[in-house]
């Protein structure tokens, strides 16, 4: 009955819902809590629902990953190209290839199966999971460097393209028994990429363009943005193009660009991509009985931990080494080489190709994705904290609201509340430090709303709200949050106690501070010394020791380090104070 279909729906998606807070708890990946919801659920648990749909669930697998891609994509800020674009586009390509024959040959010898079977389930494991990856990056409210998180979330959105013409390649191969031509495949390959990106540019300017000129009711934008950006994944599909990249970009462009209600857009798509990921994985979930799993045991652990250990750190290490990672960044982007819903989804080729392996090959897919959430998921924030690839993260307004009249501009409305040691005490409003174009429309207190007058104190509990520009937002959140960091992200902890300008000569530090810094010259700038170690693309956080002296990049423009921390030992910073 349909209302069963409904009902039966209904509950996995509250109980996942239920559920998700164990995340945070045990630290346990959210989007393991869905499939296992779904395993439970499934013909073997305890919910008995007998479903083997695989042309369902391929269609809707394609929709929720494009769903989630667009929403990712609308996340990612166009300045993580200047740093993340080509280790991660090396890495996309380059990467997924290595990843791909490493993991294909172990299956070769661990399974038994003919060699083009193996090389095609390493290339369906061998493409990292934007859905986990954005999941799992925001889930845990990690703030990494930006060299690392816009190389994971670039190559995560990216690398989709070069794993399905390995698949389909590999798929065309097995069928004609290895008679298929290798420019046919490459030009599928150019196909894949080359049509995605131009029309993942294009359809995102159209987005824009579209979403500007027309005057809706303002529930509608969204839908509007999903809808459009469907079109695009879409047709993009239809031409022969990898309709994942082309949302993904489109995504880009419509996030950096001025669009109409843009706050409103950005926050109902987060509920949709959180919809997309659990009826994803609640269905994905679904399509598997753990009897079947437990066969595959033993070769499928060993081939899930090759992934993990030995594949995806070559492929990191041989890609990434020429663009300046240090080993910290590069031990920890192998790690998140976390597999989620594509790997699943692309299994689903073979089946639907009606291949006499295709069903283990989509069990061993299943298997090898749970691995992985569990073994790296569960480990990653961790492993990122002791990495100390953490940087101090920017303070966001508590709701943003688009004004949506012409006059405003850009302005918006937003609401900060004031917490932390800072705002213990009372202040009035007119000492408070505010970006210029800014104004205050008034503070709430008890339900109240009272009248920003300069003289009116304001403190801990408080909730100010504030007419600003999206451009002013790292100022306004500094003045006005006072959000509470653990001691090792604090502002001076991280930093250092000094501010110096990136143009300042090692030199004139030496003066200052009776320090001697020998290896260097004493007429290179600070800047210069952190463009020498990062080749020329220094990000906030990154450290350069000097003797008793540690540089910290606290600011960047444009590939150059603008503004510097200096942190010193406890023996040496005592000396120059005496």
């Amino acid at each position: 009955m349909p209302t069963t279909v409904i009902l039966l729906g209904a509950l996995m998606l509250v109980m996942s819902i239920m559920l998700s807070p164990l995340s945070s708890r045990l630290g346990m990946p959210v989007l393991l809590i869905f499939l296992v919801v779904g395993m439970m659920m499934g013909e073997d648990g305890a919910g008995g629902i007998p479903f083997d749909d695989f042309e369902l669930a391929f269609l809707i697998g394609n929709l929720a990953l494009a769903v989630i891609l667009l929403d990712g994509g609308m996340r990612t800020r166009a300045e993580t190209f200047r740093v993340g674009l080509r280790p991660a586009l090396v890495l996309a390509t380059a990467g997924v290839l290595i990843t791909a024959f490493l993991a294909g040959l172990t299956a070769y010898y661990l399974f038994g199966v003919h060699w083009l079977t193996a090389l095609l389930i390493g290339a369906i494991i061998s493409s990292t999971d934007a859905a986990a990856v954005f999941s799992l990056l925001q889930g845990h409210g990690l703030h990494l460097n930006e060299r690392v998180s816009a190389t994971l979330e670039i190559e995560s959105g990216s690398n989709d393209p070069m794993a399905i013409f390995l698949t389909l390649m590999l798929l065309m191969l097995i069928e004609s028994q290895g008679a298929g031509s290798v420019w046919r495949s490459l030009w599928m390959l150019v196909m894949q990429f080359g049509i995605g990106s131009v029309m993942g540019v294009v359809g995102g300017l159209a987005i824009v363009e579209l979403a500007n000129r027309i005057r809706l009711t303002p529930s509608l934008y969204p839908l509007l943005v999903v809808a459009a950006g469907m079109i695009v994944f879409a047709g993009t599909n239809e031409l022969g193009g990898s309709g994942f990249l082309a949302i993904y970009l489109a995504g880009v462009v419509v996030g950096n660009r001025h669009v109409r209600m843009m706050p409103m857009i950005l926050q109902v798509h987060d509920g949709l991509a959180w919809l997309a990921q659990l009826g994803l994985f609640l269905m994905l979930g679904l399509l598997v009985n753990p009897s079947e799993l437990m066969p595959l045991l033993g070769p499928g652990l060993v081939l899930a931990l090759v992934l993990i250990f030995v594949a995806r750190p070559l492929a990191v290490v041989t890609t990434l080494w020429p663009f300046g990672f240090n080993r910290r960044e590069l031990a920890f982007i192998s790690w998140v080489g976390l597999r989620g819903a594509v790997p699943i989804v692309l299994a689903l080729f073979p089946v639907m190709a009606g291949l006499p392996e295709a069903r283990e090959i989509f069990h061993y897919a299943f298997f090898i994705v749970l691995v992985s959430l569990l073994v790296q998921g569960m480990s990653l924030a961790p492993l990122a904290r002791k990495l100390k690839l953490e940087v101090p993260a920017s303070s966001e307004p508590y709701r943003r609201l688009p004004l949506d009249v012409a006059a405003a501009g850009d302005h918006e409305l937003m609401l900060f509340p004031l917490r932390g040691d800072q705002w213990q005490e009372l202040r009035p409003l007119g000492r408070l430090s505010l970006p210029e174009n800014t104004a205050i429309a008034g503070v709430f207190r008890n339900r109240t709303c009272h009248e920003p007058r300069p003289d009116l104190e304001v403190g801990a509990g408080d909730v100010v709200a504030v007419f600003a520009t999206p451009a002013v937002l790292p100022l306004l959140g500094k003045s006005l949050t006072g959000r509470q960091a653990p001691r090792h992200l604090s502002e001076r902890t991280f930093f250092g106690d000094f501010v110096l300008n990136g143009d300042a000569l090692l030199g004139d530090v030496e003066q200052v501070y009776g320090i001697e810094f020998d290896e260097l010259p004493p007429d290179l700038s600070l800047a210069e010394c952190f463009a020498r170690r990062t080749k020329g693309h220094p990000v906030v956080g990154d450290r350069v020791v000097l003797g008793p002296v540690t540089l910290v990049a606290r600011a960047t423009e444009a590939d150059k380090v603008t503004k510097v921390g200096l942190k010193m030992e406890e023996k040496s910073a005592g000396g120059n104070k005496s």
